[in-house]
């Protein structure tokens, strides 16, 4: 194909007229209204969406005050309702917890409560929700000291290692005025600051002393508010921030969270002292003010270049340029049809070489079917014969019982023959059939068996190594004794010429299954084609050289692998590797 291409006739040039000077006075008008309708719209949105974004903020501060408060006093009667439970005033007597704990828990989810202890006299604790304390000594917590000291429901607010707050009711339980224990509620009020983080930019409750016990931001727990805001950003970045945005008077800066501006809210919780403040970026104010302003810039931006466009035309004729160009257009039209014409052409050749190619693979896949298919049957077909002969045999001793025996193997020899070839079949087309749990033990003892015949021909000493447990994979059953009697076929007939022959078959679990077949014969000279179709040592007739690859594709497609190599001993040993499944195993114990 040559290339071609096309060269546009050059352009007259033409010369930009200037603007007169009541042009440029009349631009100058334009850009000065439009800054100023820009800047009159930017001040009042903005003082619109602040209101708005402050009242959405109240509102939203005050349910998480009623939230907050709903939950503390809601747990504020459990320790009384529970100092009272039979069940536990019972245990305490009898210092029998057997079902205190499950007692417990049975009320964990319909108080909503975090934890629930009992402790006895000693502050030990007996029963919880959380199983993991029990035994724990709690005589030195807060919450145990005082709870002795009053006979009052008490609250308590304690640090752990992490960092974060525990909150606790506490009281003790007296039976015939004597101690008997303490029951200790601990509140959940960690559940708030997920919630809060999702929707809030920033929340803290802080305690009387000023010190902030629940934070959207972890880092801020147990600090006062003025070094919680100083710990999201170096000083100088807020100085700098400040110095930046303290001219805007439109969104005056209350607090600085990472350099920037937000809005900082605080009510007072009626209980103990505590206060809640929340913070609010101005992301909700400036994202609508400045869609708006955007919009007003386009329009602006559109009108201004629409009368360039109208002050900037040529009267100059392009009509010998349009020539031009449709002439170069023409001829651009008449090489893309050209190319197509070629193009098509090309389809056509190509569609016939699929074709012919298409038909020589089903010729070579029919040739591979047949020779898979003699070669997979023969096993069985020789099985079947000696059953034949045997149960032959027992009838003519009168033996009917037996001889229905072996009637029943063949019948079994003949099923497994038709599932054969089903898994040809689907091995031809690269298709996988539903897998379940298999243990590969029983798949060795059932490729034992289909080998039974054979191995009786000869002296052969066949060593199993099988662990107690089950080795469960996903599978096909058939298609995995189908690559064991391949297996132990090629070791049958590479250990017939030594004097005495072995063949060890190992099953072991773990991270992977894995079934190694050991044969003390010749060994494999050419390990690297011994997986391609067709490949055989062994004299004609007497296979065709298509098991070990059709015993390799099954064990990839269950997601394992078959490897071969040279035993030191002498020999060949082949591996199957699979993995394990975990449902099967567990349903197996």
């Amino acid at each position: 194909m040559q290339d071609r291409s096309l060269a546009l006739p050059p352009q007259p040039s033409t010369r930009p007229r200037t603007l007169t000077w009541g042009g440029r006075l009349a631009l100058v008008a334009f850009v000065v209204a439009a800054i100023s309708v820009v800047w009159v719209t930017n001040l009042l949105l903005t003082e619109r969406h602040t209101i708005l974004t402050r009242n959405r903020a109240e509102v939203r501060q005050a349910l998480y005050s009623g939230n907050l408060l709903s939950e503390i006093q809601r747990n504020s009667i459990v320790p009384i309702l529970l100092s009272r439970d039979p069940v536990l005033v019972s245990a305490l007597n009898t210092d029998d917890y057997a079902q205190t704990s499950q007692h417990l828990i049975s009320y964990i989810e319909e108080i909503g409560a975090a934890g629930i202890f009992l402790l006895d006299e000693s502050g030990r604790v007996v029963a919880a929700t959380d199983r993991s304390f029990l035994g724990s000594n709690r005589r030195q917590s807060p919450s145990f000291i005082d709870a002795l000291r009053s006979n009052e429901t008490l609250f308590n607010t304690t640090q752990n290692e992490s960092g974060g707050y525990q909150f606790t009711y506490s009281r003790k339980i007296e039976v015939s005025g004597a101690l008997a224990g303490v029951i200790v509620v601990q509140v959940d009020l960690a559940k708030f600051e997920q919630s809060w983080s999702g929707i809030s930019d920033a929340v803290i409750v802080m305690n009387s002393e000023g010190q902030i016990i629940l934070s959207t931001e972890p880092r801020w727990r147990s600090k006062t508010e003025a070094q919680a805001l100083s710990v999201t950003d170096a000083p100088t970045a807020i100085e700098r921030a400040f110095r930046l945005t303290s001219d805007w008077n439109a969104i005056p800066g209350e607090a600085y969270l990472g350099g920037e501006a937000v809005m900082r809210l605080e009510s007072r919780l009626p209980f103990r002292g505590w206060r809640m403040a929340s913070f609010t970026t101005y992301s909700s104010v400036r994202e609508p003010v400045n869609g708006v302003l955007a919009l007003e810039i386009m329009g602006f931006a559109i009108l201004l270049a629409g009368v360039f466009y109208l002050t900037s035309r040529r009267a100059m004729s392009r009509a010998g340029l349009f020539q031009q160009e449709s002439a170069g257009l023409r001829q651009l039209n008449a090489a893309l049809q050209r190319e197509i014409a070629e193009r098509k052409r090309a389809e056509r050749s190509l569609e016939v070489a699929e074709q012919t190619l298409l038909q020589s693979s089903k010729l070579a896949i029919l040739g591979e079917m047949s020779a898979a298919v003699s070669h997979e049957l023969n096993q069985p077909l020789a099985a079947m014969k000696t059953y034949l002969a045997g149960a032959k045999l027992l009838l003519q001793r009168k033996r009917p019982d037996e001889a229905l025996a072996s009637f029943g193997r063949i019948d079994d020899l003949i099923d497994r023959m038709g599932a054969i070839t089903r898994q040809l079949k689907s091995y031809a087309r690269k298709g996988s059939d539903s897998l379940e749990p298999i243990d590969l033990r029983d798949c060795v003892a059932s490729a034992l068996s289909m080998m039974e015949p054979q191995l009786r021909q000869r002296s052969v000493e066949i060593t199993r190594t099988l662990p107690p447990e089950p080795v469960i994979v996903q599978g096909d059953r058939v298609r995995l004794e189908q690559v064991l009697v391949n297996l132990l076929r090629n070791a049958f007939d590479a250990s017939k010429n030594v004097a005495d022959p072995q063949i060890g078959i190992l099953v072991s679990g773990g991270a992977q299954a894995s079934v190694l077949v050991r044969d003390n014969g010749a060994g494999i000279e050419d390990l690297d084609t011994l997986f391609e179709p067709f490949y055989t040592t062994k004299a004609p007739g007497d296979g065709v050289g298509l098991g070990l690859a059709i015993s390799s594709g099954i064990v990839n497609e269950l997601g394992g692998r078959l490897t071969a190599r040279n035993w030191s001993a002498g020999g060949a040993e082949f591996e199957m590797i699979l993995p394990i499944s975990q449902e099967g195993s567990l349903a197996a114990q």
